[in-house]
């Protein structure tokens, strides 16, 4: 089983003093694509003026292009600690127990745009890239890494369900093969009998979900027991419209 998750613009600054190694990293097939995405993210932030203009940050951002300028000297934590945000903050991953943490090492890997998707527990620095910028001498990032890491995915699911709670621009730098059981989940709130679509909730509502996940140690092969899973854990999840969809229900 794999949960795939976002990341966040917003990351905790420091770590430990272990530099980032690319080998390190789950999914080890992407490693060349990895290098050639971080080689470009440095090479590109020798210019400031230029990295400012081409990751199209504000005056207030300007200190992010030292951030990736030094990418690969820079302390490094666990990916799931990295992130702030509301999804992360509601998965708040540093109160989980040891059991629970492993459960995230093991099944969740966060979609990022320098690196692919990386394990939860993976080291990395801070950086400053989304899934929709350019990085000079690459192809857009979804042409970069979507065939690769599809077919990462399909060797890393092994068969087993995967649960994707990415956001579409994530989505699309590597969607979840046909040919491995997977859902997307989509969050809704329930309000008088009237069903709308969240934005900021959907994000806390995901990472609760992912919290429980973990807490559980869930090990969902299919839908149909993600589906019983959440019912015996108090998790409004249904079966969307679409097979490889279902729906999470929050509080507003």
């Amino acid at each position: 089983m794999l949960v795939l998750l976002p990341p966040s613009e917003t990351k905790r600054p420091d770590g430990d003093p272990v530099p980032l190694d690319l080998s390190r990293l789950r999914l080890p097939s992407l490693g060349q694509l990895r290098e050639q995405a971080v080689a470009a993210l440095v090479a590109l932030s020798q210019d400031e003026d230029e990295a400012v203009r081409v990751l199209k940050l504000s005056v207030r951002q300007r200190g992010e292009v030292e951030v990736n300028r030094v990418l690969r000297e820079a302390p490094t934590m666990p990916a799931v600690d990295r992130y702030t945000g509301v999804l992360y903050d509601a998965l708040s991953a540093g109160s989980l127990d040891g059991s629970a943490r492993g459960w995230l090492a093991a099944h969740a890997l966060i979609q990022t745009a320098p690196f692919g998707p990386v394990g939860a527990a993976d080291p990395l620095p801070a950086y400053r890239l989304s899934a929709g910028g350019r990085l000079p001498g690459l192809p857009p990032l979804r042409r970069h890494w979507s065939e690769a890491t599809t077919a990462a995915l399909r060797d890393a699911a092994a068969g087993g369900l995967v649960v994707d709670l990415r956001s579409k621009s994530y989505v699309e730098l590597g969607p979840v093969p046909d040919d491995v059981p997977g859902v997307y989940v989509h969050v809704v709130a329930e309000e008088d009998g009237a069903v709308r679509a969240l934005n900021h909730f959907n994000k806390k509502a995901k990472g609760l979900l992912v919290r429980r996940m973990a807490e559980t140690g869930v090990q969902a092969r299919s839908v149909d027991e993600l589906l019983a899973w959440a019912r015996a854990a108090g998790v409004t999840l249904r079966a969307g419209a679409h097979p490889r969809e279902a729906v999470l229900v929050a509080a507003a």
